[in-house]
């Protein structure tokens, strides 16, 4: 039996053009490929600087989540250099360090593991420029708790709709 070296040595691709006439759907691999690409595609890189996220759970509830624990997310950045993603490329910026809260139930760590994933993508924290003419770290644009006791700011609990706001904020930037 004798195989043509042509075949499936120079093919990458087969389609069944015959009754298609060449308009077909791609090709299953071009298909899986894209679905890949298109999902990782939308979802572009930050400016956010190397740094560390790590998380803990604290034995104490939040106000407006009675009885679930809470995620504590400690997030550290050393004093760095700009790159070409930051407003003053070549000059110094402060670090940071500073902590966020979720509660720790289903919806939270749900929360958790997708801001888990905009900080591999660069998206929570960025450089800027301060008032007093100082780089440094700073929060980009997505809102986090930052303290686990009660108020009537922006930036505490209870607060019943937060977590839709972030799921949805992240999930505009491509974070799902």
């Amino acid at each position: 039996m004798s195989h043509s070296p042509a075949m499936g040595a120079q093919q990458d691709k087969m389609y069944c053009t015959r009754y298609l006439d060449g308009q077909g759907p791609p090709a299953l691999i071009d298909q899986a490929n894209g679905d890949v690409k298109g999902s990782y595609a939308e979802v572009s890189e930050g400016s956010q600087p190397e740094g560390q996220m790590t998380w803990v759970i604290l034995h104490r509830d939040l106000p407006g989540y009675p009885g679930d624990n809470t995620i504590q997310i400690n997030y550290v950045f050393a004093d760095g250099m700009q790159t070409d993603k930051h407003p003053n490329p070549g000059q110094t910026f402060l670090g940071m360090r500073t902590l966020a809260y979720l509660p720790d139930n289903r919806d939270g760590r749900r929360i958790l593991r997708l801001l888990d994933k905009a900080f591999y993508q660069r998206l929570v924290f960025t450089v800027a420029t301060n008032e007093n003419g100082e780089n440094m770290v700073t929060w980009a644009d997505i809102p986090h708790k930052t303290t686990p006791e009660a108020g009537k700011d922006s930036d505490s609990y209870p607060d019943p709709d937060y977590l839709k706001t972030v799921r949805k904020i992240l999930k505009d930037k491509g974070i799902e």
